[in-house]
C-alpha cells in the first residue's frame, strides 16, 4: 500500500511540475490546492530537497520549485526516496535486497519467485512514469 507521505509527495510535485519551473510556490499555496498538512508537507518537501528533486528560496517570495525537468523525474525515484524499497519483499528488492531468514532457497520459492514478477511489472510502469505525464 502506497503510504500518504508519497501520495502526497506526488501530488506536490506535480502540482509543482505544472507551475514555471524556477518559479519558487509556498508551500501554503501548495499545502491549500492539494488538500495536505503544511506540517506534513513541509517534511516531505525537505526529504525531496535533501535528495535533489527540489531547491528552495527563502523569503516572502520563496518556496520550492523543481530543479529538473518533469520528464526526468520517474515515479520511481520519487518513491525510493519517499516509500523505500518498491519490492513487495525485500527478498526481491533491488536497491534494499535482504535475504528471508525463513527461506532456504530463494530459486524455489514460490513466494520470491511471484514477488519477482510483481516487482517488475511495477517497475516496468514506475520507471516509464514521469511528472511529465501528469501535466
Amino acid at each position: 500500500m502506497l503510504s500518504k507521505k508519497t501520495k502526497y509527495g506526488i501530488k506536490a510535485l506535480v502540482h509543482l511540475a505544472k507551475k514555471d519551473q524556477r518559479c519558487p510556490v509556498q508551500i501554503s499555496t501548495i499545502s491549500s490546492a492539494e488538500n495536505i498538512s503544511q506540517k506534513f508537507l513541509e517534511t516531505i518537501l525537505l526529504t525531496l530537497k535533501k535528495n535533489g528533486i527540489l531547491g528552495s528560496k527563502k523569503g516572502k517570495a520563496g518556496g520550492y520549485y523543481l530543479l529538473k525537468e518533469p520528464k526526468h523525474v520517474s515515479l520511481a525515484d520519487v518513491m525510493r526516496i519517499l516509500e523505500g524499497p518498491i519490492a513487495m519483499v525485500p527478498c526481491v528488492s533491488l536497491n534494499f535486497y535482504e535475504a528471508c531468514s525463513d527461506c532456504p532457497d530463494e530459486t524455489i520459492c514460490a513466494v520470491h519467485n511471484l514477488m519477482e514478477e510483481v516487482r517488475d511489472s511495477s517497475l516496468k510502469i514506475f520507471n516509464n512514469k514521469t511528472l511529465a505525464d501528469f501535466i
